[in-house]
């Protein structure tokens, strides 16, 4: 699996800088075609180029800089390593010659039954999505082998999310025992200790087949612990926010397991739940000094090791009419332009979240998020078939651009520490 063998799904491993530079290239003649991010239309085809400019991002701590060690699941002994990309080859070159419906497909991470592996193994094989997302408390698919089968069985790689954050929101407290919320957690342990315990949680998660957590929650709140962020936060203060979500995700990390950081730009102060229907924030003004802060420091300090997770959120002062931020150029923009993120950005939920539901389909939801610039989308549910060919005629028709397809696919390999020019379909 290192020194340049191809894995057991044909794939070979690469060293993540080698295709960060042409994505950043890509990236810089987007912005310069889309008038460097003109005003936003969310289905133009123009706003689906604006997203990628140069991040000074790419450095991370002692831990593990995915440039120089090959991303958080070279650690579990059963993920890809890193090795130099072949001679002569141009990854976003060798990702554009898949066939569109898989480019597309590696975007797309669906809600699988978390009880029966036969749901995750159809949307993997007769679909090629990009990633599972393993749902609800049964514990079946986590324990029967399937996952290690399938990842090594997808030659595109394969990410596998759970939302993992303790409290309220855990998935393997059945095989692992409860983890306290992180409110319970900045309350009463160190970060040290936060760190050691998100690394131990983490290696029984990547034992599980688990790639991908969906943790931790970085929103700023002093909301009720049974609201809909409440306990889930660490704490109202936004320092100590960046501190104990900065220490679960290191050890996420020195586990082999991709944090995702969410909900951005902030819904630790929303109107409401967006589960439940649309929720505003204070303007992006009062976001930018409070709830955007743990990003502020995080992200330089991850780099792409980590992804982002946009939640459904209106905030005066950023998103477009009717436009929730997962769908949001502007709020693409925000993260990409000012905060200097060039990695992974996905959507929460978009099949199954009110705020997304009462305004749009969770085909039109998709394409409207992939043409503002997202790389990845979450839902809980999908008609896959329906969605891909959906997709297909939005690039058909100008709306998605092939360009930013394959940028965002390379964003996912690069993620996985996948090198585009070893994988063989």
């Amino acid at each position: 699996m290192r020194d340049g063998v191809p894995d057991r799904g044909g794939r070979r491993l690469l060293d993540l800088t080698a295709l960060r530079r042409p994505l950043v290239a890509l990236a810089a003649v987007a912005l310069l075609a889309a008038g460097c991010g003109g005003d936003d239309h969310p289905t133009t085809a123009a706003s689906t180029s604006a997203p990628t400019p140069t991040s000074p991002t790419t450095a991370g701590p002692a831990t593990g800089d995915p440039s120089t060690t090959g991303g958080p699941s070279s650690t579990t002994g059963d993920g890809p390593g890193t090795t130099a990309a072949p001679e002569g080859c141009a990854p976003l070159e060798a990702i554009h010659r898949w066939p569109l419906r898989r480019r597309l497909a590696t975007l797309v991470v669906v809600g699988v039954d978390p009880a029966d592996p036969a749901e995750a193994t159809a949307a993997v094989q007769d679909d090629h999505v990009g990633g599972l997302f393993v749902g609800g408390d049964a514990t079946g698919l986590l324990t029967s082998g399937a996952l290690a089968e399938l990842r090594a069985g997808s030659p595109t790689g394969l990410l596998v999310a759970v939302d993992e954050e303790g409290g309220r929101v855990q998935r393997i407290e059945a095989l692992d025992g409860e983890v306290p919320s992180a409110r319970d957690m900045a309350a009463t342990m160190t970060p040290a200790e936060v760190r050691a315990l998100a690394e131990r949680r983490g290696r029984v998660m990547a034992g599980l087949g688990v790639t991908v957590d969906l943790a931790p929650v970085v929103d700023v709140s002093d909301q009720p612990d049974r609201t809909v962020i409440g306990d889930r936060s660490w704490s109202e203060d936004p320092e100590v926010v960046a501190t104990y979500a900065g220490a679960y995700a290191e050890g996420l990390l020195a586990a082999g397991v991709t944090p995702v950081l969410k909900h951005f730009p902030g819904h630790g102060a929303a109107s409401g739940d967006t589960h439940e229907g649309a929720a505003s924030t204070p303007p992006l003004d009062a976001l930018r000094d409070r709830d955007l802060v743990p990003y502020r420091r995080l992200l330089p300090t991850l780099g792409t090791r980590a992804a982002v997770m946009l939640g459904h959120l209106d905030v005066p002062g950023l998103t477009e009419p009717e436009t929730p931020t997962s769908l949001s150029p502007a709020t693409v923009r925000l993260l990409r332009v000012e905060m200097g993120f060039d990695g992974v950005v996905m959507t929460d939920d978009l099949a199954a979240m009110d705020s997304i539901t009462d305004r749009f389909g969770p085909a039109e939801a998709v394409v409207r998020a992939l043409a503002a610039g997202v790389d990845v989308v979450l839902l809980s549910d999908a008609d896959r078939p329906g969605l891909l060919d959906r997709l297909e005629a939005a690039v058909a028709d100008g709306t998605l651009t092939e360009a930013a397809i394959d940028a965002s696919v390379g964003r996912t390999l690069a993620l996985q520490g996948i090198d585009p020019c070893g994988v063989d379909l």
